[in-house]
């Protein structure tokens, strides 16, 4: 099974028609689309090509004091410029200046024109906040920018705090802020931007790394005590902003996921998943109670529980169609608690419709789809399922913990997966 599929997983290389492409980013938490669908600058993905005309930006005067020239700086809105406030009388102004070797693309929860990405909170199991519901967001407004060399290799750099719309950026009294050795000013933002950096790039060998923060000016540090303290942590030289291919970036609300142009080419194509989908559903599997034939809805109607629809039991993994029992098991479910006992193994446990992943930035490897998240019922590879479980991911303002990449939802039980037993048809 799966291996006529295997073998034809497309390694082309990209098309060299059109811009160079950097690579995307990719919202953990949307299985292929935001939960309201893309639309503009807010979607699921978000591509980082080189501009016509490079837009970034590099340090260059430095202003110690509030001379003329500082508030200059600061009011001219063709100038760039990074404000540290060190006191009600005393702030540094650090200019920046025009780098004609680099792109630049900001990341944040503002719709104003200097954001090229506009990200939002996401809600685990991939809902979507109620109408009207006010929620306060903890993504920073102005979170990050991305500088990308122009010219090969493409290194991509990140860096906290982003450019508002009169190319400032401005960290206040309360936020941590110093001197380095070299004289120049650093800091941090409100809840910081914390990247992961995995070993072995995004492969089938990929092992997760630490957690770091990323400052202003790119510095990589331990994590604060807690997400908004004043004190930084520990410096840590051996690691560095730039982004590798699956290096993770958590904005406090929302995280996302960077896999560059080359990491993509080796990565399933929606194409390959829906060919994996049909050859699951041409192998016809069973319920072994109903003996009705069970499908994995298309790709396009992930949200839908269609009557063939596959369920599993998650304690044992056990596959069927959907099937109410009597007394209180049919109670329990009517009254939305999914805990239910196996017919086959009597074990008891969360009772889901089973969903294909069908973002293929998330996966890993193109294996076939044997294993579902516990308790969401995603399903994909092993060996992405595998991946996935090991990561803690941030959660809130001070908690970690592992998560579904489709719908983020924390993973529970040993493992956080289990291996799904099909049945076959009978005849």
């Amino acid at each position: 099974m799966f291996s006529s599929v295997q073998e034809n997983i497309s390694t082309s290389p990209p098309s060299t028609k059109g811009p160079v492409k950097y690579g995307e980013l990719i919202v953990l938490g949307s299985n292929g689309s935001l939960p309201n669908g893309d639309k503009g600058r807010r979607k699921s993905r978000f591509t980082l090509c080189c501009r016509n005309k490079a837009n970034g930006v590099k340090p260059s005067t430095v202003h110690t004091s509030c001379t003329p020239q500082a508030a200059k700086a600061v009011s001219n809105k063709d100038q760039h410029s990074i404000s540290y406030t060190l006191s009600r009388a005393h702030t540094v102004v650090v200019e920046y200046t025009h780098d004609s070797g680099t792109d630049m693309f900001q990341i944040g929860r503002s719709t104003e024109n200097p954001i090229d990405f506009v990200v939002t909170d996401t809600v685990p199991g991939g809902q979507v906040h109620a109408e009207g519901q006010a929620v306060q967001s903890t993504i920073s407004r102005f979170a990050c920018r991305i500088i990308c060399q122009r010219n090969p290799p493409y290194a991509t750099h990140i860096y906290a705090a982003g450019f508002d719309s009169s190319k400032n950026i401005f960290l206040g009294e309360k936020a941590a802020k110093w001197r380095t050795q070299e004289g120049q000013m650093d800091g941090l933002t409100t809840n910081g931007v914390l990247v992961m950096q995995p070993h072995h790039g995004f492969s089938q060998e990929s092992q997760p790394g630490l957690w770091r923060e990323i400052s202003v000016c790119g510095s990589v540090f331990t994590l604060r005590e807690t997400r908004s303290a004043q004190q930084r942590g520990r410096t840590v030289d051996s690691d560095s902003n730039e982004l590798v291919d699956g290096s993770l970036i958590d904005l406090c609300g929302a995280t996302l996921l960077w896999r560059t142009a080359e990491g993509l080419v080796h990565t399933p194509t929606v194409k390959h998943l829906e060919a994996l989908r049909q050859e699951l559903n041409a192998a016809r599997p069973q319920c072994p109670v109903g003996f009705n034939t069970l499908a994995f809805p298309s790709l396009r109607r992930k949200d839908i529980v269609d009557e063939k629809q596959p369920w599993a039991y998650l304690r044992c993994g056990h596959v069927h169609g959907y099937h109410s029992w009597g007394g209180q098991d049919e109670a329990a479910v009517q009254a939305g608690c999914q805990e239910r006992e196996c017919p086959m193994c009597r074990a008891r446990g969360p009772y889901v419709p089973l969903w294909l992943g069908c973002e293929a930035g998330f996966y890993v490897d193109a294996g076939p789809p044997t294993h579902a998240f516990v308790p969401c019922g995603h399903v994909c590879s092993e060996k992405t399922m595998a991946y996935w479980s090991q990561i803690p991911l941030p959660h809130g303002t001070h908690t970690f913990h592992a998560a579904c990449p489709f719908c983020i939802q924390p993973l529970s039980g040993e493992s956080g997966f289990i291996k799904l037993i099909f049945q076959s048809p009978l005849d």
